[in-house]
Formats: structure tokens, C-alpha cells, sequence
């Protein structure tokens, strides 16, 4: 490409689970164009996302435009919804015609739709990655402007209409989560390197379900000696579960938020959560078997199909949410790890894990090659 600047505009934002397969690519193409071109990285986001918390950290020029989803239930915040979506297709409008980038990438959330709208009306090749088995509105809607569609699950292919190039890859996992250190995890969180530790996982915004069946089982049985807890409670659940749970539970590390989130698997031997995709990359990349529980009013029903993907696969068991009041969560948790079952599990993960390329090689080499025929230059 000799020494033109390749440029990628990053769309995608709000969670976690949006920036951070984004940033997961964004990373491996850095690392694979070193000493071969140079390349410019800029994401978009808001000042209500996730991405603006982390802007010190987060290695890429942030750019912010103003813009809100659409709140499920019926408010009269909707009503500003078209107004603030005008304003946001200016904005993307403004902010690419100053990039002028080669490729825009999205990887879903509401601050996606504007970026790539414009980029689509401005004959900019867009490329789509889609995290769920249930496809995003966003992806769906934009779907048949993209020259390429990276699936998570091969299953959202079914719910999409394009003329671009579907590759299913999984999903990208950054390489810092993938190389924590146990005994630095172990002391950062005060936990016993003798005991088996079974992680609980509320997200970044929590489960409450999730930590109300973790209580309650903590009520009703106690937890073996040579188990500890190592639970993120989400930030708005961590004072009622810290005062809940009490001198229930010894040996238990309660944290709301984890910016260090190798750590916090590389402690772990056995997951409790949601079935987020990027949860579930992560758990797979890591290694650990997961007890999994579905959001059941997620679109689509995408985490319970998410979670099927892993079990059909004997990576994971599921409980469903309806099922938790009759449930021992932990007891459940204890009895699959000490059975050989888990073991499986575990020998499965692992036979996939090397028999497959992580989906952020696969689609940042995919990305340079398509700016290389954008570019119609040799790369």
C-alpha cells in the first residue's frame, strides 16, 4: 500500500458487548499490518456509553456524537428519538467527511445505525459484525449495504438479507483477557490458592436474578470448604449483595466491576451467568465450562439460543430463569464440577480452541484485504 495511511472508523458501542469485539479486531489489525502500512484507528461512540468511561485506556481516538436507542417501553423520551437521529446523521456526516476512512466497521448498539446509514450514503465500504444468534436491529436493517458480515453463530445467517460476503468466525476476544495470570489473580482478590473457585457473573450492569438465586442458595446450604466465590455483582446490586450475603459465605470475593477481566477468569474454575455472546466467547476462550443462565426478554430470545449453541457442543449446561426458585445454583455448580462431566467439558473446550482461528485474526485479515481492494493496491 506503499505509504498512504489506511483508515477504519469503529462503530459500535454503549456495553461491552459492542466495544469489545471492536476493539479486539482493531487490536489484531494493528498487530498485523506492523511494518507493512500504516493505518489510522478511530472509533465513534457517546458520552453514555462505555466506551466514554474507558477513553483514557482505550488505545484509539474516541469521537462522540449524540444519540439514544429506543426505550423498549412505551415513554415520552421516544418522542425525541427521530429528532436526536437527525442530529446524530449530521453529525456522522460532519465527522466522516473529516475521517474520510476506507472502512467503516460496526459492531452493533444504537451509535452504530447513524455512522454506517452515512456511511452506506457516501459509497464507504461498511462491514458488519454481528455478535448474537438473533441478529441486532441494526445489523438487520443495514445488513444489505455491507460488503461483508462477520456471524458469531452460524444460525444468524437465517435472519439476514444481503448480497455481501457472510464468513461465520465466532466472535473476537481481545488477547489480553486470554492471558491473566492465576496467582496474580489469586492475590489481587484475596482467594485462596488451595480452593476450587466458582466465578459469578452479572455483567457490567448486573443480573439481579442471577444474584437474588446465588443468595438464596447461600441460605439454603453451605457451601463446601474447599469451594470460594468470586462474584461481580454489577455495580447497581453490590451494596445490597455485599450486606445480603453477610458472614453467609467464607472464602468470598465480591467485586461490582472488573477492568481486568483476565484476571478475574484466570481465578476461575466454573462460571455462573448470562449468555451474552461476549460472555460466552470469553468463557470458551478461557477455558471454563459454564452453568448458564438466559435472559428470557432478550430480541429475538438470542441469549437462550446463544447458550444452546454451547451446549450442543457439551461446553455448557443451562438453567432456565423460570426454573431458579426450585434450584440450588451453587450446589448445582459444585455437583458439576466434581463429576466427570465437567472434565469433558473442559477436554472439549480445550480440542476447540486449538482446532479453530480466533475470529479476530480471521476477520482483521479479512478487513486489510478488502481496504487492499478498495485500494486496488498490493499489499
Amino acid at each position: 500500500m506503499g505509504t498512504e495511511t489506511a483508515r477504519i472508523v469503529f462503530a459500535g458501542g454503549g456495553t461491552g458487548g459492542h466495544l469489545f469485539p471492536a476493539i479486539a479486531i482493531a487490536d489484531r489489525i494493528t498487530e498485523l499490518v506492523q511494518n507493512k502500512m500504516t493505518v489510522d484507528i478511530a472509533f465513534v461512540g457517546t458520552k453514555r456509553g462505555l466506551e466514554y468511561r474507558m477513553r483514557e485506556s482505550l488505545g484509539y481516538p474516541l469521537h462522540l456524537i449524540n444519540v439514544r436507542g429506543i426505550a423498549r417501553s412505551l415513554t415520552l423520551r421516544n418522542l425525541l428519538v427521530p429528532f436526536i437521529l437527525i442530529g446524530a446523521l449530521v453529525q456522522s456526516m460532519l465527522l466522516l467527511r473529516k475521517l474520510s476512512p476506507d472502512v467503516v466497521v460496526g459492531t452493533g448498539g444504537y451509535v452504530s445505525w447513524p455512522v454506517l446509514k452515512v456511511a452506506a450514503f457516501r459509497k464507504i465500504v461498511s462491514v458488519l459484525q454481528e455478535q448474537n444468534s438473533f441478529p441486532g436491529i441494526t445489523t438487520r436493517r443495514l445488513a444489505q449495504r455491507a460488503e461483508r458480515i462477520y456471524l458469531g453463530f452460524e444460525r444468524a445467517r437465517e435472519h439476514l438479507r444481503t448480497k455481501g460476503k457472510i464468513i461465520v468466525t465466532g466472535n473476537p476476544v481481545r488477547a489480553s483477557v486470554m492471558n491473566g495470570s492465576r496467582s496474580e489473580a489469586i492475590k489481587a482478590f484475596g482467594l485462596d490458592p488451595e480452593k476450587k473457585t466458582i466465578l459469578v457473573l452479572g455483567g457490567s450492569q448486573g443480573a439481579r436474578t442471577v444474584n437474588n438465586a446465588v443468595l438464596a442458595s447461600l441460605e439454603k446450604t453451605q457451601l463446601p470448604a474447599e469451594y470460594q466465590l468470586l462474584w461481580q455483582t454489577g455495580k447497581r446490586d453490590y451494596k445490597e449483595v455485599t450486606a445480603r450475603s453477610g458472614r453467609k459465605v467464607t472464602g468470598c470475593a465480591l467485586f461490582p466491576f472488573a477492568d481486568r477481566m483476565d484476571l478475574v477468569y484466570a481465578a476461575a474454575d466454573l462460571a455462573i451467568g448470562r449468555a451474552g455472546a461476549l460472555t460466552l466467547a470469553e468463557l470458551t476462550a478461557c477455558g471454563l465450562p459454564s452453568i448458564l443462565i438466559p435472559y428470557p426478554h432478550a430480541a429475538g430470545d438470542h441469549q437462550r439460543k446463544n447458550a444452546a449453541d454451547l451446549v450442543n457442543r457439551k461446553m455448557a449446561v443451562v438453567i432456565d430463569e423460570k426454573d431458579l426458585d426450585t434450584v440450588d445454583l451453587l450446589g448445582e455448580a459444585v455437583a458439576l464440577h466434581r463429576s466427570e462431566r465437567f472434565q469433558q467439558m473442559k477436554r472439549t473446550i480445550t480440542e476447540w480452541n486449538h482446532g479453530r482461528r480466533p475470529a479476530a485474526d480471521v476477520i482483521a485479515e479479512d478487513i486489510v484485504n478488502l481496504i487492499c481492494e478498495v485500494r486496488k493496491a498490493g499489499c
